[in-house]
């Protein structure tokens, strides 16, 4: 069970890195699925070890998997207007879009 908690702490570690630094908007997206992706870990490991033969923990797996997907596609249709209107996709022209 360690070793599965390990894993997340630094998928989501990484994730959180490539939040705060990136200034692409596809290598933040990107980072966005690696956080998911580990509380997808934790949330099975959780359940495994704790209700062993409850399914609860594969099916927010599964949950956040189609959360995650839609984000995808809502942040990717975002940076091809974002790209459209300015012809680059760094996070310096979201300001723009502010009232």
């Amino acid at each position: 069970m360690v070793y599965y908690l390990a894993l997340a702490a630094v998928l989501f570690a990484l994730g959180l890195f490539g939040v705060m630094t990136r200034r692409n908007t596809i290598g933040i997206l990107m980072s966005l699925e690696l956080m998911f992706n580990a509380a997808n870990i934790n949330f099975v490991t959780f359940n495994r070890y704790l209700q062993g033969d409850s399914m609860a923990g594969q099916l927010f797996a599964i949950f956040i998997i189609v959360i995650a997907a839609a984000e995808a596609t809502v942040g990717l249709a975002i940076v091809l207007l974002v790209y459209r209107n300015w012809h680059g996709i760094g996070t310096d022209h979201y300001n723009v879009m502010k009232w």
